[in-house]
C-alpha cells in the first residue's frame, strides 16, 4: 500500500490549514473590536460590562452575511432590479394590504401628509407586505459588520449602539429579534437607529411594534419621510424624451442624488418632460435626471430617462438608491391604479 499523500490530498490539507490560520488571525481583531464596543457602552450608556460580556458569548459572526453585504440588489441593471419588485403578485398584495388597513392608512395619510400609496408601496418592496422581515438575529448582523467588516464598521458600529439601547428602552432580549442580514428589523425594515428616531406608537398601545403592529408600522413609515422633508402634494418623478440625437444630456447625470437642475435647464439639453399628469413646475425649481439602464436590443443599449423631484430624493433617504426609489414610485401607482379597479 502507498503511504505517500496524493497531490489532491496534499493541496486539501495546504488549503485547510490556511483557513485555519486565516480565521486564527481575524478571531484577533473581532475580540479586540468587541472588547472595545463593550467598554464605550459601558462608560458612555452605564451597561454593566458582565451583562454585556456573557451577551456576546452567544453571538456568531456569520460567514453568509459578510458575503451577501458585498453584492446587493441594488448592483443589478434597472430592467433586472424592477423584475422583482414589479409583479403581479406584489401589485395584488399591496391592494389586498391597502384594503385590510383602509382606516390606518387614511388617517395616517392625512395626519402626515404621505399618500397611502407610497406608504404600502414601501411596504412591499421591504418585505412583501410583512411576509419576509428575514431570519437573521439582528445581534449577529450587526455585530458580524460592525466588528468584521472594515469598509463599513463605524456605520454598523453605529447601529449595534443604537439596537441595544432600543433593547433596553423597549424591554426587549437582544438575542431575540431578526431581520434582514445588514440589521433591519421589521415590516418596514428599519435600522436600529431610524426605530429610535422614527418609530411611532400610533395606537397608543405604550409599545412602538414594527413587527406585528399594522397601524405602528404605516405611521412609523410616514413619520420617517416626513422627517425627511417630504412634501405633500408634491409630484415624486417623470419621464423625459430626448428630442434629439447628442448626448449633451449626460453632463447632468452624476452620482449625487439630491435635485440640481433647474427646469428651465431641461431645454439646453434637448430634454422635454413626457408625462401627461405634470404638473406646473416653475422654470427656476430643481429636479434630478436620472438614466435607467434598460435591455439592450440588437447592439443598441437602451435607457430610460426621467427627472425626480425633491419627493424622489426623500425615497431614497429610506435606501439610497434610484433603483429602490424608483420601484417604489413605479409599484405604488401600480397598486393605486389596480385599486381603483376594486369596488
Amino acid at each position: 500500500m502507498n503511504s505517500t499523500p496524493s497531490l489532491q490530498t496534499t493541496v486539501f490539507r495546504f488549503l485547510l490549514v490556511g483557513m485555519c490560520l486565516t480565521i486564527i488571525a481575524c478571531a484577533g481583531p473581532i475580540k479586540q473590536n468587541e472588547s472595545a464596543f463593550i467598554d464605550k457602552m459601558v462608560a458612555t450608556h452605564q451597561f454593566k460590562q458582565t451583562e454585556l460580556e456573557d451577551l456576546f458569548k452567544n453571538v456568531a459572526i456569520k460567514d453568509d452575511i459578510l458575503k451577501r453585504i458585498t453584492a446587493p440588489a441594488e448592483a443589478m441593471p434597472w430592467y433586472k432590479y424592477r423584475k422583482i419588485f414589479l409583479t403581479e403578485a406584489r401589485i395584488d398584495g399591496g391592494v389586498k394590504f391597502w384594503q385590510e388597513n383602509a382606516q390606518a392608512l387614511a388617517t395616517v395619510e392625512k395626519q402626515y401628509g404621505v399618500p397611502a400609496e407610497i406608504i404600502v408601496a414601501i411596504i412591499g418592496v421591504e418585505t412583501r407586505y410583512g411576509e419576509s422581515t428575514g431570519k437573521h438575529r439582528i445581534i449577529d448582523a450587526l455585530s458580524t459588520l460592525a466588528f468584521a467588516y472594515p469598509p463599513r464598521s463605524r456605520f454598523f458600529l453605529g447601529e449595534l449602539e443604537s439596537f441595544l439601547l432600543l433593547c433596553r428602552d423597549e424591554r426587549m432580549n437582544p438575542l431575540q429579534p431578526t431581520g434582514s442580514y445588514a440589521g433591519a428589523m421589521g415590516i418596514p425594515q428599519f435600522m436600529p437607529s431610524s426605530f429610535r428616531n422614527f418609530a411611532v406608537d400610533f395606537d397608543g398601545d405604550g409599545r412602538r411594534d414594527i413587527w406585528q403592529n399594522n397601524s405602528d408600522v404605516i405611521a412609523s413609515v410616514a413619520n420617517y419621510f416626513v422627517k425627511h422633508q417630504w412634501q405633500t402634494g408634491q409630484d415624486i418623478a417623470y419621464p423625459v424624451e430626448l428630442l434629439t440625437a447628442g448626448d449633451a444630456y449626460k453632463k447632468a447625470l452624476n452620482g449625487d442624488l439630491k435635485p440640481n437642475l433647474r427646469v428651465a435647464e431641461l431645454d439646453s439639453l434637448h430634454l422635454k418632460i413626457t408625462s401627461t399628469s405634470q404638473k406646473a413646475l416653475p422654470l427656476d425649481a430643481k429636479v434630478k435626471l436620472l438614466s435607467f439602464e434598460q435591455q439592450a436590443l440588437g447592439q443598441k443599449q437602451g435607457e430610460e430617462l426621467w427627472i425626480g423631484l425633491d419627493n424622489f430624493y426623500c425615497l431614497t433617504r429610506y435606501n439610497h438608491s434610484p433603483l429602490y426609489a424608483m420601484a417604489v414610485y413605479q409599484l405604488s401607482q401600480s397598486i393605486l391604479n389596480k385599486k381603483g379597479t376594486f369596488p
